[in-house]
């Protein structure tokens, strides 16, 4: 404790640049824009007492810069203009590319996915521009689509994309759909959170009501 009560500035200004460090390794960009803000805001407390306020200047621009992306970041993450839900076919060669490149992350989230589109199931691919965010595959049965797969990539895993699809009910009818039931494999499930309710050891939409 005396040691700490001698050093802790440097303990500070340490674990401010090993935090900041530390958010330049993250996939997800609200995670990274908000470590990367918290560890700005740790410099600019341990630059002040220092006096040394070229980098106090310069933490407290990159913190109003990253106040700034995880503001539209968190406006934008159910915003149906940002994001938009295309239908592709299962032999899609850009389809297949994603699956593929994603085979490994894929599988930690929903181990029992095949790693392919199968015949009877629709793929609907989840983009943000010309980036793609997100993949769902769902099989028919009866007016039921079963979800095989509702995967995010990394860099917007703080996001829920396949929302996007589950909340587009003309989208669904379209195909003759009246219900959504999850897969119970999925892990870290978010359903609840948009419209979904816990039926056994899975989640269910009524499309009429979503």
């Amino acid at each position: 404790m005396d040691w700490l009560a001698e050093h802790w500035i440097d303990a500070l200004g340490w674990g401010g640049s090993a935090l900041l460090v530390y958010s330049l390794l993250q996939q997800r960009v609200l995670r990274f824009r908000t470590l990367n803000l918290v560890a700005g805001i740790v410099l600019i407390v341990f630059n002040a007492i220092l006096g040394v306020w070229p980098m106090v200047a310069l933490n407290v621009v990159t913190s109003a810069i990253n106040l700034w992306f995880i503001a539209q970041l968190t406006r934008q993450r159910h915003d149906d203009d940002v994001f938009e839900v295309i239908e592709v076919g299962l032999n899609d060669q850009y389809l297949r590319h994603v699956l593929d490149t994603h085979a490994d992350d894929i599988r930690k989230h929903q181990p029992t996915f095949v790693g392919h589109a199968q015949s009877g199931e629709e793929a609907f691919v989840v983009v943000r521009g010309d980036e793609t965010v997100g993949v769902v595959i769902v099989k028919r049965e009866a007016d039921v689509a079963h979800v095989h797969l509702d995967y995010v990539t990394p860099r917007y895993r703080d996001f829920t994309p396949g929302e996007f699809v589950w909340r587009r009910s003309d989208l669904l009818r379209k195909h003759g759909y009246r219900r959504v039931m999850t897969s119970p494999d999925v892990v870290d499930p978010y359903y609840d959170k948009i419209g979904f309710r816990p039926e056994g050891n899975v989640f269910v939409l009524d499309v009429e009501a979503a």
